[in-house]
């Protein structure tokens, strides 16, 4: 008699141990240990080693909500200007409607209507706050083209720091390109920053772009498209 397979075989649903292992934050092996020492809970009451997961059910560990990875959607588009990074529809310009995307996505963070470049969309919440949180450092970079030429004391400021909304930007890097254009990677983002700084020196953006964040880089990506992040990507940005 040939073996069966044990998860057909099984009651209905998935085992708990292997829907959170699936989630990509732990194994098998260590998903059983954070059950066994109830810091598991589906629909709100403590889990055991032998619960089920249905769909539908809400699992959290340790008080966070945890989803399997394979239902997690990132990507990376290239936002064109004029393009605004909001949920609201009845906003004509929103990032939403123009990406006609067939699931419910959002984006992570924001880039003002007159930037363009890389931003992120994904439907998993519990990812949003932690990537944007300043105190994470996570890294975002620009290349930014302004009103007439800068000279060294521009980019020793800038990378110093300036006020902004009443408070003194982080150091950041600056990396001259040209007369009038300089990259800069910032690890904070209060709002309009790049812009204010320039301001508050006098000067005026005239073309602002993101060309990476964190470990994803916008590359060859046309204008106005949108790609898949890679499983590489995806586990960078997740760790």
């Amino acid at each position: 008699m040939s073996g069966s397979d044990p998860e057909k075989s099984a009651p209905e649903g998935i085992r708990l141990n292997k829907y959170i292992a699936s989630s990509g934050i732990c194994s098998r092996r260590e998903a059983d240990k954070l059950i066994e020492s109830g810091k598991v809970s589906v629909n709100g009451v403590v889990a055991d080693l032998g619960t089920r997961v249905l769909e539908g059910d809400s699992v959290e560990v340790e008080g966070r909500s945890v989803t399997p990875e394979d239902s997690m959607i990132y990507i990376a588009f290239n936002k064109p200007l004029g393009i605004t990074c909001t949920t609201d529809r009845r906003d004509p310009s929103n990032i939403i409607d123009y990406i006609n995307f067939s699931e419910r996505i959002f984006p992570i963070g924001r880039l003002d209507k007159n930037s363009s470049g890389l931003i992120l969309l994904t439907n998993n919440g519990d990812i949003v706050n932690t990537l944007l949180r300043s105190e994470n450092g996570h890294e975002k970079e620009y290349v930014v083209t302004i009103d007439r030429p800068y000279d060294k004391e521009f980019i020793k400021t800038m990378s110093t720091g300036v006020p902004v909304l009443g408070r003194m930007t982080l150091p950041a890097e600056v990396i001259p390109v040209n007369a009038k254009t300089f990259r800069i990677i910032l690890k904070q983002g209060m709002n309009r920053q790049i812009r204010r700084m320039c301001e508050y020196l006098g000067y005026k953006v005239t073309r602002l772009k993101r060309i990476r964040f964190m470990n994803i880089k916008l590359g060859d990506l046309e204008t106005g498209k949108w790609r898949y992040l890679t499983a590489a990507e995806k586990k960078e940005l997740i760790k």
